[in-house]
């Protein structure tokens, strides 16, 4: 779309509104898994990302990255392996998702962000003991049960001018190192922070009326419509533990939370700077 000057000035002024309303505010962004796969989106997410720390907005990116852990698994000749959805993960496995998750995941999106003006700095859950975890269930190994999240690190990098980016990997007193599902960590993250905003990025359009028409996303759903949609089989598969995790947050102090399809080019710029949306947004109370 080509603008003209005086048209790029009003799209500015239109969004001076929306700037105004989250500057000095904390939005945690979830992004990860097959979200992160097309290179030329995960351009134009850390593109908005920058956008919006520049104009004031203390932006946390919280990320997984499943599809590079299998990868990396594949490449080494080790199986991937899944139970209900979670992946099973062994010590191997673990040091593993280490190594991709905490090294060449977040470094990559570290870098991105440079690359595009922002200045971030890349940490994981082990750091500062953020995510304090347990062992979830014994069957799945090494993944973690979330049991304390310790915000200081994030606001120490916020204070002075950084967009943290945060690999979630939890650890425990004992040394033991977790995979926490980033979902899960995000929401806790913004809950510990109080934060304007949660934005969990995916790869579908959002909350699906029918679950064959992804032309019928609910824009809009509180707490009690959840508990229905639940009910009635609406949510359901992989939908159910990321509205959990919406709810979670909202109990927790976030004012709005968004299932945002991270397919649509500048979706988060279009979500915070604008009416228009992409996806689902969950309030406590419409």
């Amino acid at each position: 779309m080509n603008l003209n000057t005086a048209e790029r000035a009003a799209v500015l002024v239109e969004a001076l509104p929306y700037i105004q309303n989250y500057t000095g505010k904390v939005v945690v962004i979830k992004y990860g898994g097959n979200a992160m796969i097309n290179e030329d989106l995960k351009l134009q997410v850390m593109e908005d990302i920058v956008m919006l720390h520049l104009v004031g907005v203390h932006v946390v990116l919280v990320h997984g990255g499943g599809p590079d852990i299998s990868g990396m698994l594949k490449r080494v000749g080790k199986e991937s392996v899944f139970k209900d959805g979670l992946r099973v993960t062994d010590k191997e496995t673990m040091e593993i998702a280490q190594m991709v998750l905490a090294g060449k995941t977040n470094k990559n999106l570290v870098n991105l962000l440079e690359v595009k003006g922002g200045k971030a700095m890349g940490i994981s859950g082990i750091d500062g003991q953020m995510i304090k975890a347990e062992m979830n269930d014994p069957d799945l190994g090494y993944v973690g049960k979330i049991t304390e999240v310790n915000v200081q690190p994030i606001r120490d990098l916020i204070e002075k001018g950084y967009i943290p980016v945060v690999s979630t990997i939890g650890c425990d007193d004992d040394g033991n190192v977790y995979n926490i599902n980033a979902d899960t960590a995000a929401a806790r993250i913004a809950g510990a922070m109080q934060a304007e905003r949660l934005i969990t990025m995916t790869d579908i359009a959002g909350i699906l009326a029918d679950k064959d028409d992804p032309d019928s996303v609910i824009p809009c759903i509180d707490i009690e419509d959840a508990k229905q949609l639940f009910t009635n089989g609406v949510i359901s598969g992989g939908m159910i533990p990321k509205v959990e995790c919406c709810i979670e947050a909202i109990i927790e102090g976030v004012e709005r939370v968004t299932i945002l399809d991270g397919r649509v080019p500048h979706a988060l710029l279009m979500e915070t700077l604008t009416n228009e949306g992409a996806g689902t947004m969950v309030v406590r109370e419409k």
